[in-house]
């Protein structure tokens, strides 16, 4: 049992080499009183056993103690040297244990504010309120301690299938001008890697050749939705890599020439837009599900095909519905061979002039993007851990209210989505 008085104060401190000198509880804010017990410091220059000049106080956001926030009094030394003609002059005493430089928080305390915004995802506010300080004191601590997380060179080695996939970041200005960027994802790993501005082909193209050739020699595959840009970004950098188109957004385009169909026959037999009454507006979510699900319900594929034919006397919604039916049985194929003559004949089929020009549009989307489509019969690679870490960091901008600063959010969202080895935490040194 530790009974001496300053023995227990220098306990809560927890600090070897610093000297507790007091506590000073009539403060509005409780504030603990520390000096370093080393002694006179030779000049960083020419060695010459420097002399104290001055003492300054420097007062340090700390952790809380019993509940109570705590305010940590740092009673610096400032240093002259004696040599004259000396460059150095004078400097201040550093201790890193006590706070990095140029940061209003203890280095505990800004560890655990790290930890607490990364992991845990809690808000800066929420930290800030928690310890009684600044919103830019907590944020400036999780850049600096964040960044060198993020940045460490092993939090993520080689890596053999990669995503591409964009996401709002903000909108700003008065005409709410919307900033995208790019998430760059391990999809083997379901990791984020890094987020770009933009979602131009530049950015992510010059962090891939970043990493160097023998890197990305690794990387063998990737995945992408239907994104020109991005294909670009690959062909460019990895042109070795096989890239497969991932199912869902082809499914999901498929289905977006069912609606358009929809909406232009509805304009020309009915001379509007769809109101509750009509039947193709009624019909509006029947046609988005597959033929299966409509089987599941009581007489769900004839009360849609009913719906579909009232004043549709040529079929075109239809036909467009069995299209995108068509495109659903791609996926069903498990040979790769079957499914390139597969996607061969619905690319021909569906250019023939007597189809809807929605089918038409689809043919040639297929067409140009027949070789990524059927490379998922061979990898079975998809790009939804690409869409899992985009969630992941739009929950970091939910939590947040948004983000101003590119910055901020790349940061956060790596510290959230980014796996770093937060062991790593009790050990790195902020930038």
């Amino acid at each position: 049992m530790i009974t001496d008085p300053t023995a227990m104060n220098l306990f809560f401190v927890n600090l070897e080499g610093v000297r507790v000198l007091g506590i000073d509880d009539e403060a509005v804010v409780p504030e603990v009183h520390v000096e370093l017990e080393r002694g006179l410091e030779g000049c960083p220059s020419c060695g010459v056993v420097a002399s104290v000049k001055d003492r300054y106080r420097v007062c340090l956001v700390d952790l809380t103690m019993a509940g109570r926030q705590i305010v940590l009094v740092w009673n610096k030394r400032r240093f002259v040297c004696k040599e004259r003609g000396c460059p150095t002059g004078s400097w201040t005493e550093v201790e890193p244990r006590i706070a990095a430089p140029r940061l209003k928080m203890t280095d505990r305390a800004a560890r655990w504010a790290t930890f607490e915004v990364g992991k845990n995802g809690r808000t800066v506010a929420e930290v800030a309120e928690h310890l009684g300080c600044d919103w830019h004191t907590v944020n400036d601590a999780v850049l600096a301690y964040g960044t060198a997380l993020i940045d460490h060179p092993e939090r993520f080695g080689d890596v053999s299938s990669i995503g591409l996939d964009e996401h709002l970041m903000v909108k700003l200005g008065g005409r709410r001008r919307q900033h995208f960027v790019t998430a760059i994802v391990d999809v083997e790993r379901g990791q984020l890697l890094d987020v770009v501005p933009d979602r131009r082909a530049e950015a992510p193209t010059t962090w891939l050749r970043e990493r160097g050739e023998e890197w990305l020699a690794n990387v063998t595959a990737g995945t992408l939705d239907l994104s020109a840009t991005y294909r670009s970004v690959f062909a460019a950098v990895l042109p070795h890599a096989k890239l497969v188109a991932d199912p869902f957004h082809v499914v999901r385009h498929a289905t977006a020439q069912v609606d358009l169909a929809r909406r232009r026959v509805q304009n020309e037999v009915f001379g509007h837009q769809g109101r509750k009454d009509d039947p193709h507006y009624r019909a509006r979510r029947l046609l988005t599900m597959a033929a299966e699900r409509l089987d599941e319900n009581e007489n769900g594929t004839e009360k849609m095909l009913g719906l579909v034919r009232a004043g549709d006397r040529y079929g075109q919604v239809e036909m467009t519905w069995s299209a995108r039916e068509a495109v659903r049985e791609l996926y069903t194929v498990p040979d790769y061979e079957l499914a390139g003559q597969f996607i061969d004949e619905l690319i021909r089929d569906m250019a023939d002039k007597t189809w809807p020009i929605e089918v038409r549009s689809l043919s040639r989307t297929l067409k140009r993007w027949r070789n990524e489509i059927i490379a998922w019969h061979k990898l079975h690679i998809t790009n939804g851990p690409t869409e899992a870490m985009n969630n992941l960091a739009k929950r970091v901008k939910r939590v947040a209210f948004e983000f101003r600063s590119f910055c901020n959010y790349r940061v956060r969202a790596l510290l959230y989505a980014g796996k770093p080895n937060w062991d790593l935490l009790a050990t790195i040194t902020p930038r």
